[in-house]
């Protein structure tokens, strides 16, 4: 078999550069240093038309991205990446702010505590408590609760994932729809993928252990909330959007995960990206790969929660972002 980076798509070349200079940690030395170096740029540009403000529930801090034009507009919660141990809202705005000029939808993202300083269950109780405060202020926020989207990229993703199962076991109100980024799903490193990618520069195996290890804290991922990946049911969840790439660890428990929900009957849609690493759609958004995995996002996105095909859309999304 070709080597790793022999298999990259040659537009996402470029894109690994930022793994080679910054690569995801492994200790929690690194893992203060890959904080510092994971601020985001001082005054992101805004999107145009696109109003931002932050709000606060009981301590938690949520930023919400509305759109122009009168609402009540649907909503997508967004859970970003970074492992459980690094990312924040400031670090996902760009990419949030252009999320809603796409999808024409609010945008409403959480800022949860990390690991290892707040292991599960704190990560998963905020975002719970975001999804019922976005929920309790609909309202106020001009949303209309019966279109709500659940969303996250990686570790945001595996949240998303938690989020939704929790959601549904606790009888809370329908969710619309789940969009799950190369989700983080399964801390058994089992999968054929998770051995196969053990070593390469970008996401590998050394760097998922040790986030599942600040995570978990020591405990086992016995609960569905945890990893996502454990769940014995996954009946009754909202129609889902799985994204990953071919070179990506996370690639075959992602898969596995899209078809237990088709045999446990919820609507399911998968893509694969061939020649994608982790993170490839945030280093190279232009590229055609990149660009054709926004696009199916935008377009699924937009036909559950507008109920119309997603028209063809110029607007950027910015790389800034959680690359974990």
């Amino acid at each position: 078999m070709a080597s790793f980076l022999a298999r990259v798509d040659p537009e996402l070349r470029p894109g690994l550069e930022y793994s080679f200079s910054f690569p995801p940690p492994t200790s929690l030395a690194e893992l203060l240093a890959f904080r510092q170096n994971a601020e985001a740029p001082a005054g992101a540009p805004a999107m145009p038309g696109i109003t931002v403000s932050d709000h606060a529930a009981d301590g938690l801090a949520l930023r919400v991205f509305t759109p122009p034009g009168p609402g009540p507009h649907p909503a997508i919660y967004w859970i970003h990446g970074g492992g459980m141990i690094a990312g924040n809202i400031a670090l996902d705005t760009p990419y949030c702010a252009a999320l809603c000029a796409r999808t024409a939808a609010t945008v409403v993202a959480v800022e949860y505590r990390l690991a290892p300083e707040h292991p599960f269950p704190a990560p998963l109780n905020d975002v719970v408590a975001g999804l019922n405060w976005l929920f309790a202020s609909a309202k106020a926020l001009s949303v209309d609760p019966a279109r709500v989207a659940v969303a996250g990229s990686s570790a945001g993703g595996g949240l998303a994932a938690a989020v939704a199962l929790h959601h549904r076991d606790a009888g809370g109100p329908p969710l619309a729809f789940v969009y799950l980024m190369y989700p983080m799903l399964d801390p058994s490193h089992t999968s054929a993928s998770a051995r196969e990618f053990e070593a390469i520069p970008t996401w590998n195996r050394a760097h998922s252990e040790f986030a599942w290890t600040c995570y978990l804290g020591g405990a086992t991922a016995d609960s569905p909330y945890a990893a996502p990946a454990r769940a014995r049911d996954l009946s009754g969840l909202p129609p889902t959007l799985i994204q990953a790439g071919e070179l990506d660890l996370f690639r075959d428990e992602d898969m596995s995960y899209a078809s237990r929900l088709l045999q446990a009957g919820v609507p399911a849609e998968l893509h694969v990206y061939p020649g994608a690493y982790h993170g490839f759609e945030l280093n190279c958004p232009d590229s055609a790969v990149g660009s054709q995995c926004l696009q199916d996002r935008d377009r699924a996105l937009v036909r559950a929660l507008h109920g119309v095909p997603s028209p063809e859309l110029s607007i950027p999304t910015p790389m800034e972002g959680s690359l974990l």
